[in-house]
């Protein structure tokens, strides 16, 4: 299924691999793997990777991006990953490029390159690279391995979602045969500072609940301000604050901003999907997120997931 990419990869000799704004570890273990593995594989060519700051996911090897100028793009090949709408991707001169391709395993919303491969039965955008990579006989390196496994552990919930089937094992067995350090990833992803604790702690005295059970936290952007930290570790951050609560199908975590509500919806039973559609958002079908204007469009959202916990 990656014949098309690996040809128009072949074709072109400058690559610049974007990915989400805001990245996780999947869209930076995806950009970073394959950034890796095409320098491994041709060294001849020229390949970059490009967005915004890597945040907390800034300890992973690779993740400082490369300063690229807009000339770059011309005659070059745009690789996009994990994201599945436009508006989403870190540094937008990806239209500039000649070509473009995406690899992505999010539930389908639309097109975007020239070339697309978009598989959902993916755990993580990571495992769809390293099936290319296997498919197409390309090497995999250390540094590639690393980023990829990294990236399939984080979207994989450490292998406990339910996206993690046999294939992922094989894919991480197939990364896993390269020479690197697994305990250094998960210290580096899951030992938090003690003010990190603190502010958890927080999070989870702010937990309420809908008459139906349905979790959420509402942080005001004067909260916001007073936590002295980024919006992305108290939007995407906290959401799992309420997880493996006993009777808790479905959570969500509201961040107030300047000029909207971020919205973190997730659930360990049911596809929730549709509710972050019908509000401009996507995502996967039980991890999904939102914008929204204000506190009462996000009380609108929460009613319909709420009445949504009823019905099933």
């Amino acid at each position: 299924m990656f014949e098309e990419i690996l040809q128009l990869i072949k074709q072109y000799d400058r690559i610049v691999i974007h990915r989400h704004s805001s990245p996780d570890g999947d869209a930076l273990g995806s950009q970073i793997g394959m950034k890796c593995l095409l320098r491994e594989n041709f060294p001849d060519k020229q390949v970059y990777a490009v967005g915004d700051d890597a945040k907390r996911y800034a300890f992973m090897d690779g993740a400082v991006m490369d300063e690229v100028d807009d000339g770059f793009f011309e005659g070059a090949l745009s690789i996009i990953l994990d994201c599945g709408s436009s508006w989403l991707i870190s540094d937008d001169r990806y239209q500039k490029a000649e070509k473009t391709v995406r690899f992505d395993h999010h539930i389908y919303s639309e097109k975007i390159a020239d070339a697309e491969v978009v598989d959902t039965s993916y755990e993580s955008c990571c495992g769809l690279v390293t099936e290319f990579a296997l498919e197409s006989g390309l090497r995999l390196s250390p540094a590639s391995a690393k980023a990829l496994f990294t990236g399939m552990v984080t979207d994989s919930g450490r292998f406990r979602y339910d996206s993690t089937s046999a294939n992922t094992f094989r894919l991480a067995s197939a990364l896993k045969a390269q020479d690197f350090d697994v305990n250094e990833i998960y210290s580096q992803l899951y030992a938090d500072d003690f003010s990190m604790l603190q502010l958890r702690a927080k999070f989870v005295l702010k937990i309420q609940f809908t008459p139906y059970r349905v979790a959420y936290i509402y942080t005001t952007k004067e909260e916001l301000a007073s936590y002295g930290v980024d919006t992305f570790t108290v939007s995407r951050g906290m959401v799992n604050t309420m997880a493996d609560i006993r009777g808790v199908d479905i959570w969500v975590n509201f961040t107030e901003t300047e000029d909207k509500v971020l919205v973190e919806i997730r659930s360990s039973k049911h596809t929730v999907q549709p509710v972050a559609v019908k509000y401009g958002g996507g995502g996967h079908a039980k991890a999904c997120g939102a914008s929204v204007k204000d506190r009462a469009e996000a009380m609108a959202l929460l009613e319909d997931l709420n009445a949504f916990n009823k019905e099933v």
